[in-house]
């Protein structure tokens, strides 16, 4: 079954909590992880960010919400209790629980209405229409539309670029990855192909110990295995044992097939993988804002 949202999350956590003890957040998070069947790989989805799983993301804001409500209390950092009105809650024997049943509590309906015009009409439609998603993943979401349209960007104007800025896209990249030394020294070792691409050996670290060979087309039709089995002869010439084939296209399957069975190390970047490490380290493009998610330190109001 896929990861609850986080309101189905709020009855199976108020009723976790029915005993009126006070329960550690780790025990209540692995004991409903299990009552709702979730596998391992379920448990271990993470938000596009990678720093939180999904399941302990939409956790934390059920419980949050049942704070806000009043059902549920956190006694000390990491751990839950439920209060006589969480109590009085399960006695009615909800089916379900949701934030617009929680909308009846003051301290919830305060807390949404904050910020809303006299007649409450912004928070009237943030519930109505509520997503099943956290606001993180709200966030996290819009971040990765806005990034998908910004690398389609990156790569048609990439295609739509002379041979000569191409180069120095390609070399810019390098360095920025750390290949190459300086820019000077990576554009010596590049050059302009007679087909509009790049060729050429750069450094693989600052030091030079090693060398890599470069390929880079700016092309857009695919890139066959015949391409990269010539680049691959082209390794053995130049007696390198590292390669990397550029292309703002795609490569064929028969291409990819070849390079994972030779013992040459070549790594294949397709046209969208060209435009995300651009976008990554910030070639072509332009930061325009950006948010700093913050929460609450725990460990600064405590008195213990």
């Amino acid at each position: 079954m896929p990861v609850p949202d986080y309101n189905a999350l709020m009855l199976p956590l108020l009723e976790r909590l029915a005993d009126g003890k006070e329960h550690l957040v780790r025990e209540v998070r692995e004991a409903l992880a299990t009552t709702m069947k979730l596998s391992e790989a379920e448990r271990a989805e993470l938000l596009p960010s990678g720093k939180q799983a999904v399941f302990d993301n939409r956790l934390g804001w059920a419980k949050f919400y049942l704070d806000k409500a009043g059902l549920v209390r956190s006694v000390r950092r990491g751990v839950y209790q439920i209060t006589e009105r969480g109590q009085s809650v399960l006695n009615e024997k909800p089916l379900t629980l949701d934030a617009n049943a929680l909308m009846r509590f003051s301290g919830f309906k305060d807390f949404i209405t904050r910020g809303s015009d006299a007649n409450g009409a912004e928070s009237a439609r943030s519930i109505e229409d509520a997503s099943v998603i956290t606001p993180e993943e709200a966030l996290e979401r819009a971040y990765k539309e806005v990034r998908k349209t910004t690398e389609a960007e990156l790569l048609a104007s990439t295609l739509q670029a002379s041979p000569r800025f191409f180069e120095r896209l390609v070399v810019e990249l390098l360095v920025k990855m750390g290949y190459g030394g300086s820019l000077v020294d990576a554009g010596k070792a590049l050059g302009r192909s007679h087909d509009g691409g790049v060729d050429g050996m750069i450094k693989e670290d600052h030091l030079g110990l090693d060398v890599i060979y470069i390929q880079a087309k700016r092309w857009q039709n695919t890139v066959g295995r015949p391409d990269v089995q010539g680049f691959a002869g082209t390794l053995e010439g130049e007696r390198a044992r590292k390669g990397v084939f550029i292309t703002t296209s795609t490569f064929s399957k028969e291409a990819r097939e070849y390079v994972a069975r030779i013992d040459k190390k070549i790594v294949l970047i397709d046209g969208a993988q060209l435009s995300g490490l651009m976008f990554d380290f910030g070639i072509g493009v332009n930061a325009v804002s950006s948010y700093e998610l913050k929460r609450v330190d725990s460990d600064f109001f405590s008195e213990e």
